[in-house]
């Protein structure tokens, strides 16, 4: 996946934990869904 290791991977979401803390990340990852399946979508068409 984009020529990632799993350490890099490991490091990206310890950064990403840090920066928006645990409470907000389901709300990242659900907006991130929503957006990913509107974009599938208008591919679509």
């Amino acid at each position: 996946m984009f020529g990632l290791g799993t350490p890099e991977i490991i490091l990206i979401a310890i950064v990403i934990l840090v920066l928006f803390g645990a409470k907000k990340i389901p709300d990242l990852m659900q907006g991130l869904g929503k957006g990913i399946k509107e974009f599938k979508k208008l591919r679509l068409i």
